[in-house]
C-alpha cells in the first residue's frame, strides 16, 4: 500500500459528530510521549481535572476522562452505579435513550422507561410525575437528542430528584462544551460528555463528572470487591474492571492506582481542547454556537427547505431538515461529499429517509462552514429539481454575519 492510499481527503465535517477537531488539538497530540506517572504527567492530569470542572460547571471533586468513546463513559457510570434488581427510569426521546436502557438491562435494572413522539421532549412534570409512580434509584435521561435535534429542560427534574433522594445522570454527550450544561445548578448527580463533538477533539475519550452521592455508592461497592476471594462472585460487584469507576477513581486520585495504561496522546488532546474552551469562555462559546445556529437556519428557511421537529426545544448545534419529497437522502449526502466535500447525516429508526441532520458543533461550527453547506446544499437540491429559492440562502446567512460583524465595529 503506497502513502497516497494511506492519505485521507479534507472534509468539511457539518454532521452531529464527529466534528473537525481543533488544530491546536491535533498540534499537542503529537507531542513525545512520556511515562503516565512522570511528574510532569501527573501534573498535565491535575489539570485536566480542573480544566473538566470549568466546562461541566461543577465543584464536584471528581471530574475525569474514561478511555473509549463516549459510550465507555455511559457505560463506566451505569455498571458502576447500577445493582441487579434497582429500578431505574429512562425517558426515551430518540436513538440515544434506548441505547441508555440497553446497557441498564445489562446491569439487569428493573427498568421503567416513558416514550416521546420523535421530534418532541418531555414537559418536565411528566418526568416528576413518572419518578413518584415508580420511585427509582436512578433516573438517566439524555440532554441532547442528535436523532432528532431536540434538547431536554432538565434543571426541574433535577431539582425534583435531589429534593426526593433520586439520583440523576445526563447523557449530554452532545452538549457540553456548546450547549449550556450546568451540573451543579441543576443539581445533577453525573454527567458524562465525549471528546468528538463541542469539545474539538478526536473520539477517543469519555470525560465525566459526578459527586458525594455517586461516590458513595463506588464506595460501598468496593468494600464488596475487597472483601470477596479472587473467583469469587457476588451480584453486588461492578461487573466490568476497565470500567470500574471506584479503580478508575483511585486512578485518578492521589494514589494513582495503576489501573490502565492511559492514552497519553488523547490526553494531551483533551487537555488542549479544554484550554480551547477556557480562553474562549463558556458564555462566549454557547453565544458563538447560537449565532451560527442563527444563520444557518435563516439560510435554510430562505431557501425553502424546511424544518424537523419541535421548535422551542431545538438544540442550537443540530438542525434537522425534511428531505424534499422525491428525492433520496443518500442522493442528497453522496453528492455533498463528493462534489463538495461536505459531510452531513443520515437519520435513525423512524426517521431514516426522512430527515437529514446538519451539526454545528465545537470547531466545526464556524462562518465559512456553515456559508459552505448552505451553498453546496443549494445546488445539490437544484440537480435534484427541488423547488428552492435560488440565492437566497447565502445572501440571508450573509446579512445575518454583516450585522453581527457591524455591531461588533461600534461596540
Amino acid at each position: 500500500m503506497s502513502y497516497t492510499d494511506l492519505d485521507t481527503p479534507m472534509r468539511t465535517i457539518m454532521t452531529p459528530g464527529p466534528v473537525e477537531a481543533d488544530p491546536r488539538v491535533l498540534r499537542a497530540m503529537t507531542t513525545p510521549i512520556i511515562g503516565q506517572f512522570d511528574p510532569k504527567f501527573l501534573e498535565l492530569m491535575n489539570e485536566t481535572m480542573d480544566l473538566l470542572k470549568y466546562a461541566f460547571q461543577t465543584n464536584n471533586k471528581w471530574a475525569f476522562p474514561i478511555d473509549g468513546t463516549s459510550r465507555a463513559g455511559l457505560e463506566a457510570l451505569l455498571c458502576s452505579v447500577i445493582e441487579p434488581g434497582d429500578k431505574v427510569l429512562i425517558p426515551i426521546f430518540g436513538r440515544f435513550g434506548y441505547l441508555l436502557q440497553e446497557i441498564a438491562s445489562r446491569c439487569n435494572a428493573e427498568i421503567h422507561t416513558l416514550e416521546k413522539e420523535w421530534g418532541e421532549v418531555f414537559d418536565p412534570e411528566e418526568v416528576i410525575e413518572a419518578i413518584k409512580r415508580v420511585k427509582p434509584k436512578l433516573v438517566v435521561i439524555v440532554h441532547g437528542e442528535t436523532s432528532t435535534g431536540r434538547l431536554q429542560p432538565l434543571e426541574e427534574i433535577g431539582r425534583f430528584c435531589r429534593e426526593n433522594d433520586v439520583l440523576i445522570a445526563v447523557d449530554a454527550v452532545a452538549t457540553l462544551g456548546g450547549i449550556d450544561v450546568r451540573t451543579d445548578e441543576w443539581c445533577l448527580d453525573a454527567v458524562i460528555t465525549g471528546t468528538q463533538k463541542c469539545l474539538g477533539v478526536p473520539s477517543g475519550m469519555a470525560p465525566l463528572t459526578y459527586n458525594e452521592r455517586i461516590e458513595k455508592i463506588l464506595k460501598a461497592r468496593k468494600k464488596i470487591e475487597r472483601g470477596l476471594s479472587e473467583f469469587s462472585s457476588n451480584s453486588r460487584r461492578i461487573q466490568s474492571n476497565y470500567l470500574d469507576l471506584s479503580q478508575i477513581q483511585d486512578y485518578w486520585g492521589p494514589d494513582r492506582l495503576n489501573h490502565h495504561t492511559e492514552a497519553t496522546s488523547m490526553l494531551y488532546g483533551l487537555r488542549e481542547g479544554l484550554r480551547v474552551i477556557k480562553e474562549e469562555g463558556l458564555k462566549a462559546r454557547f453565544k458563538r454556537h447560537k449565532l451560527h445556529e442563527k444563520a444557518l437556519v435563516a439560510g435554510l428557511e430562505a431557501m425553502g427547505v424546511a424544518l424537523f421537529g419541535d421548535t422551542e426545544h431545538k438544540m442550537t448545534n443540530v438542525t434537522c431538515i425534511k428531505v424534499p419529497e422525491g428525492i433520496k437522502e443518500e442522493d442528497i449526502r453522496r453528492t455533498l461529499l463528493e462534489h463538495f466535500g461536505v459531510e452531513i447525516a443520515a437519520a435513525f429508526g423512524p426517521l431514516k429517509g426522512q430527515i437529514l441532520r446538519i451539526g454545528s458543533m465545537g470547531y466545526s461550527c464556524r462562518k465559512e462552514n456553515i456559508l459552505k453547506v448552505l451553498g453546496a446544499l443549494e445546488a445539490t437540491l437544484i440537480k435534484y429539481g427541488a423547488k428552492v429559492n435560488r440565492g437566497e440562502a447565502l445572501q440571508t446567512a450573509l446579512g445575518i454575519y454583516e450585522n453581527v460583524d457591524q455591531l461588533a465595529a461600534t461596540v
